[in-house]
């Protein structure tokens, strides 16, 4: 099993934290967020690890890792950092966002699931949303599944009711067996048929800037299953300053306990 963790972008929105390194090296409680990754892989017997990288790349020091470069990572989207990684497609990956941290037990999930194409989807996100946002809907993205929880609908924002959305999708999930073959050819459909002017997964949004929701919907629509293995809670995702500020203030308060089990 391989990890493809996805660590190139600006980490704009967590300034002035990611002025001058990678959002993934941001420290919280004392390690930054790619130890608590690194952690976490290898307590699950993941050890064979990549790392896309791109802003501040060179205050990234680990020889253990295997890094691969987003050379565009300033205009492009996290979907083109998995595309940068796609030689490392073999046998069978995990692929995680760079800027969320997750207890054991939600990998041990992830890795225990039989599916060619799975998401991990928390079912209680709005009680953790409403942590981070007065208005969760403004913020989330709509995803839905069906009864035997296959997802039908990912990643579509500006939603008008919570009957949109039946979780969140994380940013960690697992290719393999047909599913790493179709991850493989659907990325040479999509990139064989872009342009400047045209975005096979969503009109709205540039090519370039697609994110990976974009792209698993249009899996979904090109007939690909992805299963979703719920969870309630667990993890964390440090997206913007609001969010370092208020995991501070709840490790302070001893509440965030509520949500996730901090390693040390």
């Amino acid at each position: 099993m391989k990890a493809i963790i996805l660590a190139a972008g600006l980490g704009s929105r967590l300034l002035p934290l990611t002025k001058d390194k990678p959002k993934c090296l941001v420290e919280f409680s004392g390690k930054t967020l790619l130890d608590r990754l690194l952690k976490t892989f290898k307590i699950c017997g993941v050890n064979d690890i990549v790392l896309v990288i791109g802003h501040k790349s060179k205050k990234i020091d680990h020889a253990d890792l295997d890094l691969v470069k987003n050379e565009s990572y300033s205009n492009t989207g996290i979907m083109h950092s998995l595309f940068c990684a796609r030689e490392k497609f073999e046998k069978a990956i995990i692929v995680s966002y760079g800027d969320i941290i997750f207890e054991n037990s939600v990998l041990e999930k992830l890795l225990e699931s039989k599916y060619d194409i799975t998401a991990v989807v928390d079912k209680k996100w709005k009680r953790y949303w409403e942590l981070r946002t007065a208005d969760p809907l403004s913020d989330a993205e709509s995803l839905l599944m069906d009864e035997k929880n296959f997802i039908t609908n990912i990643g579509e924002k500006n939603l008008k009711n919570y009957e949109q959305v039946c979780g969140q999708f994380i940013g960690l999930l697992k290719f393999q067996n047909k599913g790493l073959k179709d991850l493989k050819d659907f990325f040479g459909k999509i990139y064989s048929e872009a342009s400047k002017e045209y975005n096979p997964l969503n009109p709205n949004v540039s090519f370039e800037q697609s994110t990976l929701t974009n792209f698993l919907q249009g899996m979904i629509m090109n007939g690909h299953k992805i299963k979703a293995i719920p969870i309630e809670n667990g993890w964390l995702e440090f997206d913007t300053i609001k969010d370092f500020e208020i995991y501070n203030k709840m490790l302070t308060n001893d509440t965030l306990s509520d949500f996730i089990k901090i390693q040390d």
